[in-house]
């Protein structure tokens, strides 16, 4: 009877330490979310009374406390697809070159850290560099063009990073059966691992281009106005942007209405999420084809 008493004990042991470990777990989880999820309804609740379709389609008036923000949310649009266009062509090539190419070396293994280090640079410094580099050296002056390119370089580490990543995720027999067949190395990078890792590929695009749909900084030195009467004709002409009007109308305003503030904020929240909805369902798509 002792024996068995004595077996049961560790046991019973085992299963209190693990309903506290799962209890504190469920605890740091909800204190975790539920103030994520209360500052979204708060949003909500105060900024939906400024959405209208005249604040989405109209022009700032009376000082930016009335009217609407279509040249900031098209002018967000313009930074992203600039960087989009900037950043994703040579972000993947780079990753596959370090994924596929690259020997394992100290060069390749300095190129990593270096790319870990840059990702989590502030920032303010990036816009410092857009400001030196694209805005005074080259002369594109305060411009999408140049906003554009200051958060290209902003978005690359992330994107090369998760690239690569997805990239080496694929199993190296898809590799070996393909060479094996007769096809050249490219062939394969083409043909099976790009396809086998286009999910975490969209995942670190999407993560990249919503953090410079998000930021300020960069483009408060380098290609965001203030006010501007017009939408942009050309990639050398700056634009308003919803990060910086969201500052401006914030600390620059006075007697700004608070549902206007909560209202921009309400819209960026919706474009950021709309981006992360996108690559969930493409996601989700490509996993659903994969082969392993």
């Amino acid at each position: 009877m002792n024996k068995q008493a004595n077996q049961k004990l560790p046991f019973l042991t085992a299963r209190r330490m693990q309903t506290l470990g799962f209890g504190a777990l469920t605890l740091v989880s909800v204190v975790t979310v539920l103030p994520i999820i209360a500052l979204g309804v708060f949003i909500v609740v105060q900024g939906m009374p400024a959405i209208n379709w005249e604040f989405i389609t109209d022009f700032p008036q009376n000082g930016m406390r009335a009217g609407g923000i279509l040249p900031a949310i098209l002018g967000t649009i313009y930074l992203t697809i600039g960087t989009a266009i900037f950043s994703i062509p040579p972000g993947v090539a780079a990753a596959i070159y370090l994924a596929e190419y690259a020997p394992d070396n100290q060069l390749t293994r300095a190129i990593r850290v270096a790319m870990v280090n840059l990702a989590g640079i502030p920032s303010v410094v990036y816009g410092l560099f857009g400001l030196g580099l694209f805005v005074i050296f080259l002369r594109f002056g305060t411009s999408i063009l140049a906003a554009s390119l200051t958060l290209s370089i902003m978005t690359l580490p992330v994107i090369i990073s998760t690239t690569e990543e997805a990239l080496r995720s694929v199993p190296h027999d898809f590799r070996v059966v393909s060479i094996s067949l007769g096809a050249t190395r490219w062939q394969t990078v083409w043909r099976i691992v790009l396809p086998q890792s286009l999910a975490g590929i969209i995942t670190g695009v999407i993560l990249g281009l919503e953090r410079a749909a998000g930021e300020t900084a960069p483009i408060l030195f380098t290609g965001a106005a203030f006010f501007l009467p017009r939408l942009p004709q050309s990639p050398l002409d700056p634009t308003m942007a919803l990060p910086y009007h969201l500052f401006v109308i914030s600390t620059q305003v006075p007697g700004m209405p608070v549902q206007i503030q909560y209202g921009t904020v309400l819209v960026l929240l919706v474009f950021v999420l709309g981006m992360n909805l996108i690559a969930t369902v493409i996601r989700s798509r490509m996993r659903a084809r994969r082969q392993w």
